[in-house]
């Protein structure tokens, strides 16, 4: 179901290689030293400073701008990294225009904030470009944690545990660590394996060992790690991907958007990476976008993001849907698929428009697809798990669970909203209430 292999219309190799490299180039160039000054410059270092609130890690924002103010990034970058490990990743992929670009007073008085997220990638890259690593670990305690989820939250909350003395055992379902930076995100966002360099980077902090290829449920369970380790956090993301209600949803060029993207990630050349000529994204978040972008620049005539809410509902942010629109992609809001049609593959795909209530209106669209990314939400999968709260994993503040021991974080718990800032921050807030419990 959804193969793309022999399909007529889906091809690679669309565009020329010239077109390839610039259009998977980075989206947003480092600055320069002299840019980074400049930039710098327009801070007012605020005493209460708004940005700091807004951001999810609680970095202090305008002591890192004056440190690159006054020549010294690397006291920056460990600024920075002392709140937020993956500072380096952050600063390429958070929404920082809705978070603390969006609270800097700049940006109130004047409608142009100073670059932060910038300012944070010229620093980070800066110390780590030098293979510096400004933390060590502390006397060893003799405690033992296992981390079930390679990505941002559980490399977070290892890294933590490691620098105060624990040993951890990261484990993960994939072959690489990384987990949403690594296969979710897109190409134009991270590229030159920066994922794969900041996980080798924050390794050097030791006492990590990583298990790839094992995941909770397959050659372990949740009470094994109970039994072997002093504590557990579970960081496993959401591994099962919502169903797509339309009739002939399981007809040949229907994808999850996820395994799209994941598959461009990994691709050692984009090029080689079939795409449709007319291709629909169901869905209205990063994923949506992200796959739809990367569809249009790999060579697709037609690209549509539909969406069954308006656009001020949508998930990924005012900057991300501009991106997609200047991208060549059309987003359709108000409307809900119904049908998928075609003859064992997909051609058309049905829709109809909804009310803000989400009641039909009897109006329809029919769309020409040759290829369909479903990027409508994931949800937890996994046996003898922890209490939920819906759908996830239910979480004190700290990330504790139902169950005594065990700490959750990230995608998979029902702490906040899908960030990788975000579970960067409670990977490291779980990391501080397991080095409390376990040190008494």
């Amino acid at each position: 179901m959804g193969s793309d292999v022999f399909q007529p219309g889906i091809t690679a190799g669309r565009l020329d290689p010239d077109s390839y490299a610039e259009h998977f180039s980075d989206l947003h160039p480092r600055l320069d030293a002299h840019e980074a000054l400049v930039a710098a410059d327009r801070c007012y270092f605020c005493h209460d400073a708004p940005c700091i609130t807004a951001c999810p890690t609680d970095i202090d924002i305008p002591l890192f701008i004056r440190q690159i103010a006054t020549g010294t990034p690397d006291a920056a970058a460990k600024t920075i990294l002392t709140q937020n490990i993956m500072g380096g990743m952050c600063a390429r992929v958070c929404p920082t225009e809705t978070l603390c670009e969006e609270a800097c007073v700049r940006e109130a008085a004047e409608g142009k904030p100073v670059l932060i997220g910038q300012l944070q990638r010229y620093a980070t890259d800066h110390l780590q470009e030098q293979g510096i690593h400004p933390f060590s670990r502390a006397a060893a305690t003799g405690k033992k944690v296992a981390v079930v989820g390679a990505g941002p939250a559980g490399l977070s909350c290892a890294h933590r545990l490691a620098m105060l003395g624990h040993d951890v055992v990261v484990m993960d379902a994939r072959a690489k660590p990384g987990g949403l930076n690594e296969y979710g995100i897109a190409t134009y966002k991270t590229p030159d394996g920066y994922a794969q360099t900041e996980v080798d980077w924050l390794l050097q902090i030791g006492g990590i060992t990583l298990q790839c290829g094992t995941a909770l449920g397959d050659g372990f369970t949740l009470e094994d790690l109970r039994e072997g380790y002093d504590a557990v956090f579970l960081a496993m993301g959401l591994g099962g991907v919502n169903a797509l209600d339309a009739e002939g949803s399981n007809k040949d060029g229907v994808r999850d958007a996820v395994d799209f993207i994941a598959e461009l990630r990994q691709a050692s050349d984009v090029a080689e990476v079939p795409i449709g000529r007319d291709v629909v994204v169901i869905g209205g978040g990063m994923t949506a976008v992200d796959a739809a972008v990367q569809a249009k620049l790999l060579g697709a005539l037609n690209v549509t993001l539909v969406y069954r809410r308006g656009r001020d509902r949508m998930n990924a942010s005012v900057f991300e849907q501009d991106l997609a629109a200047s991208k060549g992609v059309r987003i359709v809001t108000h409307a809900v698929p119904v049908a998928v049609h075609g003859n064992g593959s997909v051609r058309e795909i049905e829709f109809e428009y909804v009310d803000d209530a989400m009641k039909g209106t009897g109006q329809t669209l029919r769309l020409p697809a040759d290829q369909v990314f479903k990027a409508i939400g994931q949800t937890l999968i996994g046996d003898g798990i922890p209490e939920l709260d819906g759908r996830k994993i239910k979480v004190s503040e700290t990330g504790r669970t139902s169950v005594a021991g065990v700490w959750a974080g990230g995608d998979c718990a029902s702490g906040g909203d899908d960030l990788t800032v975000t579970a960067v921050a409670e990977g490291r807030d779980a990391a501080m209430d397991i080095h409390k419990v376990l040190v008494g």
